[in-house]
């Protein structure tokens, strides 16, 4: 699976799922971008999109996308808070649907 990280969230979570083709918003040279050209862009090159946006679901109207977002909620955006809720996040990926918004935490 194609898996974006936005760019609020640590580099070091690609190690997180290695099974998947994972890529950082930066790395595809979209830092920057808001949100909703951030979404238009990745449903093109990616199967799902992870971030740490609590906010994103009420900015952007997500069931007219067809790329499933999953939202990580911890209290920070530390390595350290997000490792454990990748487990759940590997658990989830095969059965993610586009346009809806998943919601992953302790």
């Amino acid at each position: 699976m194609r898996v974006l990280l936005d760019e609020c969230l640590p580099r070091a979570l690609k190690h997180e799922l290695l099974e998947h083709e994972v890529s950082m918003v930066i790395e595809m040279g979209w830092a920057g971008i808001k949100n909703g050209a951030l979404l238009e862009q990745a449903v093109v090159h990616f199967d799902v999109f992870l971030t740490a946006d609590q906010n994103l679901q009420y900015q952007q109207n997500l069931s007219s996308l067809r790329i499933p977002v999953i939202v990580l909620v911890a209290h920070s955006n530390d390595i350290n808070k997000l490792r454990p809720l990748m487990a759940k996040v590997r658990d989830m990926l095969p059965d993610v649907q586009g346009g809806n918004l998943y919601q992953i935490s302790f």
